[in-house]
């Protein structure tokens, strides 16, 4: 069975960070011999140059055709305002994508403000407070004088079915086996109301998983407080627009944050994080949520298709292989995005993403929880567990609740 998958650059760090992804995914296709039909296709400011529009109708029309594609971060704020051929792309209202799925998972050896952190957020995308990419036609928002801007929300009974339902069927996946709704029900009683009866009707067909409800100001107090006890978080678009950041936030930063946009037969593998125009260029932004979104496309691929190939191309879950040096170089740093495709280290990398899980990793300890580095390399590190503070070596390994940092 081949597959066919798009390649849409984006805009700005897209020129740099989307490459990365398709090599490491050409090295798991490889590895497992799926076969995949690459298109390379003009979008943004690209796509405006070459067609004169964001969305150029070769580039719509050949999506179509295509089981899934990887799409760069668009850097729709720095358009011309006014022009209707320069807006936002609205790719996931045309090919009806709408669902947002966002993991959020903390690494033993990335510093972050929790420990222990694996929620998957799911936003619903073709509706809610309307903009540019929830519409096909006309203007969101309009403003009859100067002084009265008008602006709408939109919720559907199909809508929010459909996002709880791929909410639940993905927490039947996983260990915990829970979902929380986030709304705001008692203040937006139709609106939010109309989400949350879907999100109880869907829950009734899931005897087997654990079903909660909670407002999203609550939420979001205890996104930062204590996010352990969440397992996948279904809501809005806004509302999830707003939560997929804080969960970002939690484990490390936007460059670790990958995503995945569902429809009832495409996907599009894009990172969290925006087109970052201020790096653009100079070759240091981190692709690593771009390349994990990559191996969410093939892994959701795998399933709907049926296709046991592409099932095994990526590494589950991926945070094993995640270490201090997926986080985004210093603006000084002489490391370059292009060294997360290339090197020695990241073909092994590349290897991970296409074999089967492999439990354990160099550094992990006996007695006691894993050494906080996966992979020590550098002497110049030191344990941070006061009165220890020796330097590591090579060969070293923490004891049980001692963290190791980098200098």
């Amino acid at each position: 069975m081949s597959l066919k998958i798009g390649i849409l650059l984006g805009d700005d760090i897209g020129l740099e960070v989307v490459p990365e992804c398709i090599k490491v995914m050409k090295a798991a296709a490889a590895r497992e011999r799926l076969d995949i039909d690459w298109r390379a296709l003009p979008i943004g400011k690209h796509g405006h140059e070459q067609h004169g529009n964001t969305l150029p109708a070769v580039t719509e029309q050949t999506l179509r055709e295509l089981d899934g594609w990887v799409m760069g971060p668009i850097g729709h704020a720095a358009y011309p305002r006014g022009d209707a051929t320069w807006v936002m792309p609205p790719v996931r209202k045309k090919f009806d994508l709408f669902a947002a799925v966002r993991p959020a998972l903390s690494h033993a050896a990335i510093p972050s403000i929790h420990e222990n952190v694996d929620i998957v957020f799911l936003r619903e995308l073709t509706e809610g407070m309307l903009y540019s990419e929830t519409v096909v036609a006309g203007l969101p928002e309009f403003r009859p004088n100067d002084d009265i801007t008008v602006a709408m929300r939109v919720i559907t009974r199909k809508g929010s079915n459909r996002v709880a339902r791929e909410a639940f069927e993905i927490a039947r996946t996983r260990e915990r086996k829970k979902v929380t709704a986030a709304h705001k029900e008692p203040v937006y009683r139709l609106a939010c109301g109309m989400f949350a009866e879907e999100c109880r009707k869907v829950a009734r067909e899931y005897p087997d998983v654990t079903f909660e409800e909670m407002m999203i100001d609550s939420i979001s107090m205890k996104l930062v407080t204590a996010p352990q006890q969440f397992d996948v978080v279904v809501t809005t678009n806004q509302f999830g627009d707003i939560l997929t950041d804080i969960g970002a936030g939690l484990v490390g930063g936007l460059g670790l944050a990958p995503g995945l946009c569902v429809g009832e037969r495409q996907a599009m593998a894009q990172a969290t994080h925006g087109s970052a125009p201020d790096i653009a260029g100079r070759n240091i932004a981190n692709p690593y949520a771009m390349i994990m979104s990559g191996q969410m496309l093939l892994a959701w691929l795998g399933r709907k298709r049926n296709e046991p190939k592409a099932s095994a191309a990526p590494y589950p879950g991926g945070g094993q292989d995640a270490d201090r040096r997926t986080q985004a170089p210093d603006p000084g740093s002489r490391r370059a995005s292009k060294h997360h495709g290339n090197g020695r280290r990241h073909r092994r990398s590349r290897a991970r993403i296409a074999a089967t899980s492999r439990a354990g990793a160099a550094g992990a300890t006996s007695g006691g929880r894993p050494c906080a580095f996966i992979s020590p390399s550098s002497p110049r590190r030191w344990c941070s567990q006061p009165p220890c503070r020796r330097w590591l070596g090579r060969k070293h390994r923490c004891k049980p609740g001692r963290n190791a940092r980098s200098r």
